[in-house]
């Protein structure tokens, strides 16, 4: 017996991907009339018949949550979807994880992929850059989707989020460094002109807006890399930095790094703060000063608002912060 036509035979028939067919299946408006055409008569040739019914179906019954994930190699999004899948398997769901490297074509290829496989609700920390084209792909799957961490922003509002408190997170690192003595203090890392960059810079640039101080803002990559970097830069071109605070810990971890090698004591003569609480920052040395974000609760949070969704129907709020604290350690100290 001949096998009924699938999905993938007609992108081959027309000549796109099958993330193109499954929007045009969903009725997706941003998909160009030509090739929506091309699609419609690529599955007349071939017989293609689309089971909408089975299709929503499968979404509403299927128990499994997508979890799309910007950077998994950043040890503090690996422990979100770890606790995050374990909360969910308590809940009787199942996590697919993709992992889309700050990637937006990839991004929207795996969200569509999800979508076919029937997932009945996404988690997704997006990846920045072609933002339209992922928000249409999450719009026609027509499915319960949190945002975490970050946000994808467009005019007329978009998915619910749940973030961490980043302005009160960055206030608490600015004001410990100035109750430390610090009298200059450096912002290190995020990309400019991020969403996510901007929120955790706020609380800094407000406190020292408040004290009448001028702020000295370092954007770049999130990473030990440019921590590094960043430590011989403030050295060489400014030497009066005796505070910074970084975006994320793994810039943190890599001023720390530098410091021995440009004979600078962290701590007495460099007060460094990160942000997340990975567990790296309590094998460094000296152990790391950071933002907690305290993602077991955080996880339990997320998974909680996804199956709510899901099965009684109660959307998550629009916006909701989750609290954050500052732990000290002794990178910020004498």
């Amino acid at each position: 017996m001949k096998s009924r036509p699938t999905i993938l035979d007609v992108a081959k028939q027309a000549g796109v991907s099958k993330s193109t067919v499954s929007l045009v299946l969903q009725g997706a408006t941003s998909v160009k009339d030509e090739t929506r055409k091309s699609v419609r008569q690529a599955m007349a040739e071939i017989g293609y018949v689309y089971n909408r019914s089975a299709a929503t179906l499968r979404s509403s019954s299927s128990g499994l949550i997508g979890l799309v994930i910007n950077d998994l190699r950043n040890p503090f999004f690996t422990e979100f979807a770890a606790l995050f899948q374990m909360e969910l398997a308590q809940a009787g769901f199942a996590t697919v994880l993709a992992n889309t490297d700050e990637d937006p074509k990839l991004q929207g290829q795996m969200i569509s992929s999800l979508v076919e496989h029937g997932v009945s609700g996404f988690i997704i920390s997006p990846a920045y850059g072609n933002e339209a084209a992922t928000l249409a792909v999450l719009d026609a799957a027509n499915t319960p989707t949190l945002q975490v961490f970050r946000t994808l922003e467009r005019d007329g509002g978009t998915f619910p989020l749940l973030a961490p408190d980043y302005l009160t997170g960055g206030r608490l690192a600015a004001e410990h460094l100035l109750d430390q003595g610090c009298k200059k203090i450096a912002f290190l890392g995020g990309l400019e002109g991020r969403p996510v960059t901007r929120e955790r810079m706020a609380g800094y640039l407000s406190v020292l807006e408040e004290r009448g101080l001028d702020p000295l803002v370092l954007t770049g990559q999130s990473t030990r890399a440019f921590g590094k970097k960043m430590a011989a830069h403030l050295q060489a071109e400014h030497p009066e930095v005796d505070g910074v605070i970084c975006f994320n810990d793994l810039v943190a971890l890599g001023v720390l790094a530098a410091c021995p090698d440009l004979g600078i004591k962290a701590g007495p003569e460099l007060r460094v703060v990160g942000f997340d609480d990975i567990e790296d920052g309590l094998d460094s040395y000296p152990p790391l000063t950071t933002v907690s974000c305290n993602i077991p609760d955080f996880a339990a949070s997320a998974a909680r608002q996804i199956v709510a969704w899901i099965k009684d129907g109660v959307a998550p709020p629009s916006e909701a912060r989750s609290p954050v604290r500052l732990v000290i350690r002794a990178s910020s100290c004498d």
